[in-house]
């Protein structure tokens, strides 16, 4: 876009000229981005605002892992897999948990051991 080498100083008044303002967010600790799946977690980000024409559009750098969200399991479930293997209630729901739901992996899993 800019041909040779730019001064960073020259670069930021062009842009207060075309009236766009850049800023770091200082002190960011974590940045979390929910979705249904589940979580983009940013622990060490570096954040920065850019407001053009009224408009401010946040730019994020660094490192994401992502935490899977641990799906809703109904007490019926819980209880159709304690009445099929025998197990206990908190055995069965986190074998659900596991299987993300899914009753007869959970079912199978259990009666395997």
């Amino acid at each position: 876009m800019f041909p040779g080498k730019v001064n960073p100083k020259k670069m930021k008044q062009m842009m207060k000229q075309m009236g766009m303002e850049m800023e770091e967010i200082e002190g960011v600790e974590k940045v979390v981005i929910y979705t249904p799946a589940g979580n983009y977690v940013f622990d060490e980000a570096q954040v920065v605002a850019t407001t053009m024409q009224g408009v401010t559009t946040y730019q994020l750098t660094g490192e994401a892992r992502f935490e899977g969200a641990a799906p809703e399991i109904p007490e019926e479930d819980v209880a159709l897999v304690v009445s099929q293997t025998g197990v206990a209630g908190e055995v069965a729901r986190a074998t659900l948990i596991e299987t993300r739901g899914d009753i007869a992996e959970a079912i199978l899993r259990l009666a395997q051991q």
